[in-house]
């Protein structure tokens, strides 16, 4: 009898360490549009593998393919990105691994566009598959005939440029100087929505890059580091990059080593290099999800509120700040 239980037993353990084997062995493959697929490669062909993801076989074409890891090791590297499904919710955020600024700048590249006005141009980055978009407000002032160009890339690695007009304004905060904007799907072009950071855990000293397209040169990646964290001008707080910043930045993503967006450029120091300034992901965040309170209404653009500035004493001003725009560029 105690032979049988012995023998049942080196069985059973024989069996969990099989599937302990094959949970292992599975391999986890993140896709540049951000999706993640987790299951067994049964197949590997020149372009393309065929991976079992348990409830089907599904043909993954090599050039969509970010990267792939064994589950195991992706577990102690990374977490996969917010899977929540509120549907109120315009943007996603993400644990994603540190990566080189090559890689992420190919991976989230297609997610930063440029914005245009008859006044100026300056960037701005997509949040989903919807369309929606980010830029600065002072980007759009005083403007209703916006249009984006959003550049895809090709199957031979190139980029196409997409002008699209009759972009919608949906929110408005000047005090932020955020503008959520609308861009119209286009049916043979997918939008590549870039994620924001779950945590405002960046440091002084961390790596960043900014991707956007100042003097209206297109595409255009700069890399620095966090100076400051909270720089404080004006009542608000800043993140201080050493990062490139120039008219026609404006709106557009500063990323971290992970590609996870963690501000919005939007000024720099006149007069000076490398004293850049991005508004901080967590006032992005709270004026995503508060988006109907600054809900903006053509038929009535100015609610007629002004505020009025206290007096001034007669003491030295610091050098002034400028916006990341001069004129014909924002």
């Amino acid at each position: 009898m105690m032979r049988t239980h012995i023998a049942v037993a080196a069985i059973l353990c024989g069996v969990l360490l099989g599937f302990c084997r094959l949970a292992a062995a599975r391999d986890v493959i993140e896709l540049k549009s951000g999706h993640r697929i987790e299951g067994d490669v049964l197949k590997e062909q020149g372009d393309a593998l065929f991976v079992d993801i348990g409830i089907d076989v599904i043909r993954v074409p090599r050039d969509q393919i970010a990267s792939r890891k064994k589950a195991e090791e992706a577990g102690k590297t990374s977490q996969g990105p917010d899977t929540s499904t509120a549907e109120d919710r315009v943007y996603r955020t993400a644990n994603l691994p540190q990566k080189s600024v090559k890689e992420l700048a190919e991976r989230f590249g297609e997610g930063v566009v440029l914005v245009q006005t008859p006044a100026g141009l300056g960037s701005g980055f997509i949040l989903n598959d919807r369309g929606d978009c980010v830029t600065n407000y002072h980007v759009i002032e005083r403007e209703t005939r916006i249009a984006v160009t959003i550049f895809h890339r090709r199957e031979d690695g190139e980029f196409t440029r997409r002008r699209i007009d009759d972009v919608k304004i949906t929110a408005l905060n000047p005090f932020f100087d955020l503008a959520l904007l609308h861009v119209p799907e286009q049916e043979d072009i997918k939008f590549r929505p870039v994620y924001l950071a779950a945590n405002a855990d960046y440091r002084e000293g961390d790596l960043v890059f900014a991707i956007g397209n100042p003097h209206g040169l297109e595409r255009t990646v700069s890399q620095g580091i966090v100076s400051t964290r909270n720089r404080a001008f004006e009542g608000l707080v800043y993140i201080q990059t050493t990062a490139q910043i120039n008219p026609g930045n404006s709106g557009g993503p500063l990323f971290n080593n992970r590609g996870e967006v963690i501000g919005v450029t939007n000024m720099k120091q006149t007069f000076s290099e490398g004293l850049g300034f991005a508004i901080p992901v967590t006032y992005l965040k709270h004026f995503l999800d508060d988006r109907d309170a600054f809900a903006y209404d053509r038929d009535n653009a100015n609610t007629g509120f002004r505020y009025l500035e206290a007096p001034r004493r007669r003491n030295p001003q610091p050098p002034p700040m400028e916006a990341a725009e001069t004129t014909g560029s924002r």
